[in-house]
């Protein structure tokens, strides 16, 4: 009796896999958040403000598969805004100060948080990516589209 030869479906590489390290997503964002590598937890994530560093310093870990992209900039949007309007409505509400003054708290104010957030939002984005294995953070990522 011969063996039938294994079906190409089953065989196919995955690009998400359970296999291997595991990775605590909660663990990997809050030291994304605190800009450290999601990984060890001790190497620097950014080599500048916003640009990512290409590894890891300690572990090695590849950064360059990350895709943050705008969705950082969106979630410090959202947060920056459930904080500014409730306070801009409050304080109109309560106050009604002129309309310079409104401007000279809230614009220097939303930018400043915008400012503050923005790099530990990316980094636990970046985290996420990691512990979630996507954009090629997967050791069995294979990627189809490259010729």
């Amino acid at each position: 009796m011969t063996a039938l030869p294994p079906d190409p479906a089953s065989t196919a590489a995955k690009t998400w896999t359970r296999e291997g390290e595991k990775r605590d997503a909660w663990a990997a964002v809050r030291r994304g958040l605190f800009c450290r590598c999601p990984r060890c937890g001790e190497g620097k994530l950014f080599r500048a403000f916003l640009k990512t560093a290409d590894t890891c310093s300690e572990c090695g870990l590849d950064f360059t598969p990350q895709r943050a992209d705008d969705l950082p900039a969106y979630l410090v949007i959202v947060v920056v805004g459930h904080i500014v309007v409730p306070l801009a409505l409050l304080i109109e509400k309560e106050f009604s100060p002129p309309l310079a003054v409104q401007w000279a708290i809230y614009l220097p104010m939303t930018l400043l948080m915008a400012l503050w957030l923005i790099q530990p939002i990316k980094g636990g984005v970046v985290g996420l990516q990691w512990a979630f294995r996507m954009h090629g953070f997967d050791e069995n990522f294979v990627d189809d589209h490259v010729v």
